[in-house]
């Protein structure tokens, strides 16, 4: 069937993943008033299908139903059918995945598939992917869309009934009630430490089985732990081999690209050895981030192998290159997504026979040395083929060989490159270049968190310049723009936007300082406050005070496939709130981690980063301004930076700066350097001596971990 005679409204839109549908034999339709009002006036249910370009099983269900004519036939007769992308709309997205587990009692996905009533889009049967003829134990699409719609038309009070009872729960959901300062304890903190404890996988790395994400909140939950607790006399030495070892299998695993950089979204087994092949920017932002933690963290540690920090480095700057080179537009904002799928295949772009590698590298010796690296002396682990992973460590692979281990490196980094040549010229997976606020905000983040720790102008600079392009084309009338493809952006902003977007411009602030970016900063917490934050009981939903009217409006505190945007924005209002001494940010951090805490008490595994907000009240973050000459005080900005120091907040303003804020004018320039510093409220007479600046840090360093 040739589905191009077929063209439907999402021709007119400028997402991908809607125009790969814009010529389904479906009538597809976006979601905005007019789809609904359709659905309305004709009296027709609702298909909602949500799903992202690079979702695997989403392509499975286009093909086989979506393109399928007498599928179609049935969905367009007896459905008004709306296509979402989850990745510009979360907030359908967030509602219809609770309402998905309030009906089936099972945690969804995508495909997402709802039905809901045209008088009110609450619905009234859920589900994610459905074959087109039975199979997996599951009913024939057509055959469901035929009885549902029979049912629509003939049972309405019992979808009344069944419709109440979805608003109620979903309602309830969203209620919380802001707890009594007096009940906030450092108790979670213990919680969760003994919670990941138990669900570690000692022998491979990560938290829990099959399929195995990274989980980047968990690893940065230990690495916090481990940080206040090395501070006292109860340092938490299994927290830090469970960083390590986790770390290791993940880097080393098939789950990352070896030869281009980048994390793959998730591995099938847990081993992390064969991934879902498609590359999100909101997963590579905050691995670039962790990553830049533990390197920091590890590299302090005696016990830590040199192997595993150079190891570390390698990844950092491969997936930041990575970045540079495939996800970042020629404007400056960075692309959302890389397809799994290749030529019609999962993972065919990323998959090697042992007789192309031997082909590519020709020479025997390098062949040797990449075969015993990689395991290609072993069975193939994906279907014949072999999606490489790391089996032994460089020091006993270059011992099997009889070579020293820089000369093992030497091949294996000749033969990545040939390698990575060679791939160049497969037919590559496709991407979604629409450009998203918040992943680009998480990316920003990771390539300044890197440029710093490894100086690497380029990539502070692209951090720059990512910056630069949501200011330009993301940044209307004084608020927030969610979306941008073809040069055209639309979709007001969520919470997630505003809040990353904030936290990574005061990590670029504290890389190089531009006065222009805390401005942008200010503005951002204003609008946090005023258009996002329940007031009444703390925290801040998911869409601001004037969005599109939905079936329940959303506030949550747990982390999903990405960290709780209630959390970054606690986090950072209370660390602009030190840096600005504007009490009223710090508030609403109390207040959010109030808001959240029975949440965070009960399931505090499920609330990593809620545990950052939480960590500052009880640790409020230090703010260090170094002035002076700009050779001059590189020397103290590299004392404080070059270790892992969470709690602290450190911004250099050179001499060369003039415009700073009102809030920052009185920290005037004295001679080469000097440092102000402040603490708990209180700050330190003006610091112009460098031993006294360094014993001042270090000893207002140290905890009484006995509040634990």
């Amino acid at each position: 069937m040739n589905t191009a005679t077929y063209t439907n409204e999402l021709i007119k839109e400028t997402s991908p993943y809607l125009q790969q549908h814009a010529h389904n034999p479906v009538e597809w339709f976006p979601w905005n008033e007019e789809s609904l009002a359709l659905a309305k006036k004709e009296n027709k249910p609702i298909l909602l299908s949500i799903g992202y370009s690079a979702c695997h099983w989403c392509h499975v269900m286009a093909h086989e139903s979506f393109e399928n004519e007498n599928i179609a036939r049935v969905m367009n007769e007896h459905f008004i059918n709306i296509k979402v992308d989850r990745e510009e709309r979360p907030d359908l997205d967030k509602i219809y995945q609770a309402a998905h587990q309030l009906i089936t009692n099972k945690p969804g996905g995508w495909p997402l598939t709802m039905f809901l009533s045209s008088e009110d889009q609450l619905p009234f049967y859920a589900g994610t992917y459905f074959p087109s003829e039975a199979r997996y134990q599951m009913r024939a699409f057509p055959d469901l869309l035929q009885q549902l719609a029979n049912f629509y038309h003939a049972s309405q009070n019992k979808i009344d009934i069944s419709k109440a009872n979805v608003k109620q729960a979903l309602d309830d959901y969203a209620k919380h009630k802001m707890s009594s300062l007096d009940d906030i304890s450092t108790e979670p903190f213990n919680l969760i430490r003994a919670e990941l404890e138990q669900c570690y996988d000692s022998v491979h790395g990560g938290f829990g089985q099959a399929p195995k994400f990274p989980h980047f909140s968990n690893i940065d939950r230990l690495m916090h732990h481990f940080y206040l607790t090395s501070k006292s006399d109860e340092k938490d030495t299994l927290g830090l081999e469970m960083i390590l070892h986790t770390l290791k299998k993940m880097i080393s695993g098939g789950i990352y690209d070896h030869l281009g950089g980048g994390l793959c979204r998730y591995s099938v087994d847990e081993q992390w050895m064969i991934p879902h092949f498609e590359k999100m920017l909101y997963d590579n932002g905050p691995f670039l981030s962790t990553l830049c933690d533990a390197w920091q963290i590890l590299s302090e540690n005696n016990q830590v192998k040199q192997d595993l920090l150079i190891q570390i480095e390698s990844t950092v700057l491969q997936t930041a290159d990575w970045c540079l080179r495939e996800m970042q537009s020629p404007e400056g904002g960075f692309y959302s997504t890389q397809d799994a799928d290749s030529d019609g295949q999962e993972g065919k772009f990323y998959l090697w026979s042992t007789d192309e590698i031997r082909q590519v590298l020709e020479a025997e010796e390098l062949f040797q040395a990449f075969t015993k690296y990689y395991g290609l002396d072993r069975d193939s682990n994906f279907e014949g083929l072999w999606n490489l992973h790391i089996y032994d460590d460089m020091a006993d692979v270059a011992v099997n060989l009889n070579i020293s281990q820089k000369k093992l490196d030497k091949y294996l980094k000749t033969s990545k490159l040939k390698l990575f040549e060679h791939r160049q010229k497969r037919v590559r997976p496709s991407q979604d270049e629409k450009i998203l606020t918040s992943w680009n905000a998480l990316m920003i983040k990771g390539l300044a968190k890197a440029g710093r720790i490894f100086k690497s102008q380029s990539y502070t600079q692209a951090a720059e310049k990512g910056i630069d392009f949501i200011h330009k084309k993301l940044w209307k009338n004084g608020r927030l723009i969610a979306n941008y493809k073809d040069d055209n952006a639309h979709l007001p902003a969520y919470l997630d936007d505003y809040a990353f977007l904030l936290e990574a411009l005061l990590e670029l602030l504290q890389n190089r300082w531009r006065t222009s970016d805390l401005n942008w900063a200010i503005e951002l917490a204003e609008i946090l406050l005023t258009h996002f934050e329940d007031k009444e009981n703390g925290g801040f939903y998911f869409t601001s005070h004037d969005h599109e009217q939905l079936i329940t409006r959303s506030i949550t505190f747990s982390d999903d496939s990405t960290a709780s945007g209630n959390a970054i924005a606690a986090s950072s209002l209370n660390k602009l709130g030190h840096i600005l001494g504007r009490t009223d940010y710090i508030k609403s951090c109390e207040n959010a981690v109030r808001g959240g805490w029975l949440h965070l008490a009960k399931v505090p595994i499920g609330h990593a980063s809620m545990m950052l907000a939480l960590e500052q009240i009880f640790f409020p973050p230090k703010m260090i301004v170094l002035r002076g000459k700009r050779n001059a005080i590189e020397r103290w900005k590299l004392f404080v930076q070059e270790k892992f120091r969470p709690d602290i907040i450190c911004l250099t303003i050179d001499d060369t700066q003039a415009d700073l804020p009102e809030e920052l004018i009185d920290k005037k320039n004295m001679g080469d350097v000097v440092a102000y510093v402040c603490s708990k409220f209180q700050c330190s007479s003006p610091i112009t001596d460098y031993q006294q600046f360094i014993e001042l840090i270090e000893n207002n360093n140290k905890y009484d971990w006995s509040v634990f």
